[in-house]
């Protein structure tokens, strides 16, 4: 599947205005949700390709918000890449147990992020 679409889920403007221009300079469409409550409602009423996901935000965590996604079958075919700050292999294996295809830590290296959107058809 072309990966077109891109849901950007984090609780901090930085970080989404930095993806959203990173995203969008590499000719993708971008949404953005500012919390795990939202990004998982915008994912099923938006369908995007892939949703790139915070894990710390208050509310709805981002293993939380992926589990969800990734576990309803109006969601499920939607592929998540977790980027966050939680860099422990701990973190990373929870968060591919959750579904996460991917996971990245931030500060998110352009060339990382584009390869692995390219290799998820994107």
């Amino acid at each position: 599947m072309p990966i077109r679409k891109i849901l950007v889920v984090d609780d901090s403007p930085t970080e989404r205005f930095f993806l959203t221009d990173l995203l969008r300079t590499q000719g993708y469409d971008v949404l953005t949700a500012e919390s795990g409550e939202q990004g998982v409602a915008m994912a099923k009423g938006e369908r995007p390709d892939l949703i790139l996901m915070d894990v710390v935000m208050p509310g709805l965590n981002g293993f939380q918000a992926t589990r969800q996604l990734t576990r309803n079958p109006e969601t499920q075919g939607i592929p998540v890449i977790m980027c966050t700050t939680k860099g422990q292999e701990t973190d990373r294996v929870w968060g591919l147990r959750q579904g996460a295809v991917d996971y990245l830590v931030k500060p998110v290296a352009v060339e990382d992020l584009v390869a692995k959107i390219r290799a998820l058809g994107g």
